[in-house]
């Protein structure tokens, strides 16, 4: 059975911290809804780290 991956999210607005597989979100460069607070922004400005924003694109070409 593969692992999953995941990247961290924080939301700009409410700070809401959650994770969730790359397969499950849009594109780095589309717009995204925090669960939270309904705010939009792209995904990529979601990203926790860097480094998640990294993983989200190698993942999900």
């Amino acid at each position: 059975m593969p692992n999953e991956a995941y990247v961290q999210l924080l939301c700009p607005d409410c700070t809401k911290h959650w994770e969730e597989s790359p397969n499950d979100l849009p594109a780095s460069d589309e717009n995204f809804d925090c669960p939270g607070c309904a705010a939009t922004y792209r995904t990529s400005e979601f990203m926790r780290t860097e480094r998640d924003l990294e993983n989200l694109k190698r993942l999900q070409s």
